[in-house]
């Protein structure tokens, strides 16, 4: 994961110096007189809730009008883009496939111009038949191990990591007691208020109407009624995941004795490519966490129906699927960065990680390969609210860019997110998210993101996984209007065109725990659109 070097130019006007003398390509006009975002401390936390208008789209508010940490979207539309057109951005999503006929997403999916559409040939001769919107590299593979489970199943080699996965397998096992007990809380209480209210689909409203006078039992179910609902899904949607996260867990991920791959090909060999096919969506269902994702960065603004993307207009996006209801090999993900390097793609999101792996060179020699093809690649910090950096110790979770063991970094192409509340203040950080002084280089919405998923639907959802792709939509925008700018310069752009925050936050969910936001991250700063955009501008001229 990236982080800060003493060698590293971090300052605007020696990343400028440094740079190559090409001349200036921009589609915007001179922003010299605008002012960014320098601080926002002064602002006290915003004690309103966010109406469902507003909700739906925190992210692309504005820290100084709206009091919320969002990206200033919606300024930089409204100040500085002014409907200027950009230039196309390739932007490959890695995830779990993508619902390509979903309508807020299918005029922005990549189509391979080298490619004819279901000739059954290679047309383009880059090893893949038929690629029309990317690669789908895990073919009918949808549930998988995670990697501890795999390194278990593959038996014991004497290896303090076998001890490890050993070790950590039976606790992660053993922490799904508690899942089951609340599970079958929260479905009891459901099922009282349905019956009660004669609907499973509640809203607040209904369950605010249930009087003082209601048995007991429905008084304690209406309270578990209010948690339930209160991510913005239904309640059955919330305790639909829950049910299908535990079976996935019992079934797939810790089970030492599944076995989830259907690719024909060698694991353990990085040169046995001719694997996977061209449906890129794959199950439907199993391509929310994709869908999701995708809509996050481009689908369609304003246009009265779902979210908004934060680029839309300016990006095209191309599927690899690479990630199934596990973890991801290390060989999928290699292979799926150099196709998306090797294809045009100018940003890669991958919003997946694990902290175990057993090929990790062969995604460090690809994160190399890709800063060559001048690639930007936008990765989650991860959910387990962990310091990836404490004092004395080494966390390991892939994938990254540092040598394990030191604070050497192979690229400079790679930008770590982690993710944030719709609140400002000590409470912005989301209690779930990774961070680290070392491994975490910025902070980006990732708390009731509202985007696409399949069956032309869409839903709240959150995570590090929706923070990585809002940042990546930021730097598709400054790659769209500024093109000369190198895969590092914009990385640099967003780490020091940040918003920075010179206040305490709760980290990890423990109230007790807080540190100060400059410290958590490389850049001490969350993701800005707006000054990014300004930022860009000078940086885009001092080249010239």
């Amino acid at each position: 994961m990236k982080i800060n070097k003493s060698i590293y130019v971090s300052a605007l006007v020696a990343l400028a110096l440094t740079s190559c003398k090409t001349a200036q390509t921009s589609y915007l006009q001179d922003l010299s007189a605008l002012k960014p975002i320098q601080s926002a401390d002064h602002l006290t936390t915003k004690k309103a809730t966010l109406p469902e208008s507003e909700l739906q789209r925190w992210s692309h508010l504005d820290i100084l009008k709206d009091t919320v940490p969002g990206m200033s979207v919606d300024r930089a539309y409204n100040e500085i883009i002014k409907n200027k057109p950009g230039k196309k951005v390739l932007v490959a999503v890695i995830d779990s496939g993508i619902e390509v006929d979903h309508p807020d997403l299918k005029t922005q999916m990549w189509v391979n111009p080298k490619e004819v559409a279901a000739n059954g040939k290679d047309d383009d001769k880059n090893g893949y038949i038929d690629d029309i919107h990317g690669w789908n590299l895990l073919g009918e593979t949808n549930e998988e191990q995670l990697e501890l489970t795999r390194i278990v199943s593959r038996g014991d080699d004497g290896t303090d990591e076998y001890k490890r996965a050993v070790k950590e397998l039976e606790e992660k096992r053993a922490e799904l007691d508690p899942v089951k007990k609340q599970l079958a809380i929260m479905s009891d209480a459901h099922a009282k208020l349905t019956k009660y209210l004669k609907t499973d689909n509640y809203t607040k409203e209904d369950l605010d109407k249930i009087s003082k006078d209601a048995p007991a039992d429905i008084a304690k179910a209406k309270n578990i009624g209010y948690m339930l609902i209160s991510r913005g899904n239904t309640a059955a949607d919330v305790i639909k995941d829950y049910s299908d996260y535990l079976g996935g867990q019992l079934d797939y991920n810790l089970n030492p004795d599944f076995k989830g791959r259907k690719t024909g090909d060698d694991i353990f060999d990085i040169n046995d490519t001719k694997y996977g096919n061209n449906d890129v969506m794959g199950n439907r269902d199993h391509a929310k966490h994709g869908t999701h994702v995708a809509g996050i960065i481009a689908q369609t603004r304003f246009n009265n129906v779902g979210g908004d993307g934060v680029a839309s207009n300016n990006v095209e996006i191309m599927s690899v699927r690479a990630v199934p209801d596990g973890d991801e090999y290390d060989k999928d993900v290699a292979l799926a960065i150099r196709y998306a390097a090797d294809n045009g793609a100018k940003v890669i999101n991958g919003s997946f990680g694990k902290y175990f792996a057993q090929n990790s060179q062969w995604v460090m020699d690809a994160i190399k390969y890709a800063a060559k093809k001048d690639v930007l690649i936008v990765v989650a910090a991860g959910n387990d609210a962990l310091d990836l950096n404490p004092e004395g110790e080494e966390v390991k979770r892939y994938p990254n860019d540092r040598v394990p063991g030191t604070t050497t970094e192979v690229a400079d192409n790679f930008l770590v997110v982690g993710a944030l509340n719709p609140t400002f203040g000590e409470k912005m950080v989301a209690n779930f998210s990774n961070f680290g002084n070392v491994d975490v280089d910025v902070f980006a919405p990732g708390v009731k993101i509202y985007a696409t998923v399949p069956h032309a639907g869409y839903e709240y959802l959150q995570g590090t996984s929706m923070a990585s792709p809002n940042a990546a939509g930021v730097a598709a925008m400054i790659r769209s209007y500024y093109p000369n700018l190198t895969a590092s310069q914009v990385k640099q752009i967003m780490k020091d065109s940040g918003v920075a925050v010179n206040k305490q936050v709760i980290v990890s969910g423990n109230k007790d725990d807080k540190r100060d936001f400059k410290d958590i991250s490389t850049s001490g700063k969350f993701v800005n659109l707006y000054n990014a955009l300004i930022m860009a501008d000078k940086v885009s001229k001092a080249k010239k």
